[in-house]
């Protein structure tokens, strides 16, 4: 006898969507609702739902969510000439982010050089719009971008910002205290022992690297001691341009005891400029850096480094993004929404008082 296949039924044999709408006692659309985390749907469906999706061991799929209204939610995370090693972690925490909810990660680089967000990149951003994305995900420099920012919210898109100097006023931001952080690994070196500290500045385009510059400089002041200004040297969070700067420094009539580059990429360039002088870090001079990629746990000595979230940072934009349009989609009016994460100063083995032929020459207050 010839068995008749059941239509509620995939043909692996695991639940479907229709099972979980019987189960939970609503409609299919519904159960849709709540496996997209929107918010008009009641709190006792959405457990009854949640409940028969527990007992029915169902996985969602695409075509269960293209029944709340449209395909499964695409957002771009854009970029624009980071550190290799923070878009590392930044890609991490997004990848794995999306795949959570899933999510269709798009991700676009544009261009490498000082301008390429401008007019080129307003008109791919445009093209993304059109093709009908409305989340972005925006990591340093766009982040700070007002003509970005403003672009993709007057065509109707949702922007978070990842790292920017300052919280936003609309869509979305997650950052932490770049200007205390900065104070507070400055205020560790002098605590050391060390008075003549140089310091690397991060990409002149982003507020961030301004605001851990004044770290720097409000700390050198509170302990009453004096700023060489040769000694402060423009960087772009590259590791060539931190291998330039610790150069400079380094040549110095009378250079540093310390350096305080603001990114690892810089702070790891610095190291390696020091064992090429026969310097050995920490003894003969303390580097630290700034964000804790997985480079200051790469190289020797490990760097002491200010711990930005990086990966949790853009796990909250990516959720947050696809929350906002969500909540848009439904007619809800949106609210700016600014997240300030905390950060940690880690101690590796990259600083150390000062050596006591050092100290000799350091300029007293």
């Amino acid at each position: 006898m010839t068995g008749v296949r059941k239509p509620n039924r995939r043909q692996s044999g695991q639940p479907t969507i229709a099972d979980v709408a019987r189960a939970a006692n609503c409609s299919p659309m519904t159960v849709s609702r709540v496996i997209n985390n929107e918010d008009s749907v009641r709190r006792d469906t959405r457990e009854a739902v949640l409940e028969a999706i527990g007992k029915l061991n169902y996985r969602p799929n695409r075509a269960a969510r293209s029944l709340a209204g449209g395909e499964q939610l695409r957002i771009a995370l854009l970029f624009d000439n980071p550190s290799s090693s923070y878009l590392a972690e930044f890609l991490v925490g997004a990848l794995e982010e999306a795949g959570r909810i899933d999510a269709q990660l798009i991700v676009q680089g544009l261009g490498d050089q000082p301008d390429d967000h401008g007019k080129d990149g307003k008109k791919l951003i445009r093209k993304l719009l059109d093709a009908g994305i409305r989340a972005f995900v925006l990591p340093p420099p766009l982040c700070d971008s007002q003509d970005v920012l403003d672009l993709i919210t007057n065509e109707g898109g949702i922007a978070v910002a990842v790292g920017p100097g300052f919280a936003s006023g609309t869509g979305a931001a997650v950052l932490i205290d770049d200007y205390q952080a900065a104070y507070d690994m400055t205020s560790h070196i002098i605590g050391l022992g060390h008075q003549r500290i140089g310091f690397i500045i991060g990409n002149p385009e982003q507020v961030a690297a301004a605001r851990r510059l004044n770290g720097y400089r409000q700390a050198m002041t509170d302990a009453g001691l004096a700023i060489d200004e040769k000694l402060v040297v423009q960087g772009r969070f590259t590791y060539r341009s931190g291998m330039d700067a610790a150069e400079r420094m380094l040549s110095a009539a009378v250079p540093p005891t310390a350096i305080f580059a603001s990114n690892d990429d810089m702070a790891a360039a610095t190291v390696a400029v020091a064992h090429r002088r026969h310097l050995d870090v920490p003894s003969d001079i303390t580097v630290c850096g700034f964000d804790d990629t997985d480079l200051a746990r790469s190289i020797w000595p490990e760097l002491t480094t200010i711990r930005q979230p990086i990966r949790e940072m853009t796990a909250w934009a990516v959720e947050t993004a696809a929350r906002l349009v969500r909540t848009k989609r439904n007619g809800t009016r949106i609210e700016a929404e600014n997240k300030f994460m905390p950060y940690a100063l880690v101690r590796r083995e990259s600083d150390a008082a000062p050596s006591l032929a050092s100290r000799k020459d350091e300029v007293r207050p």
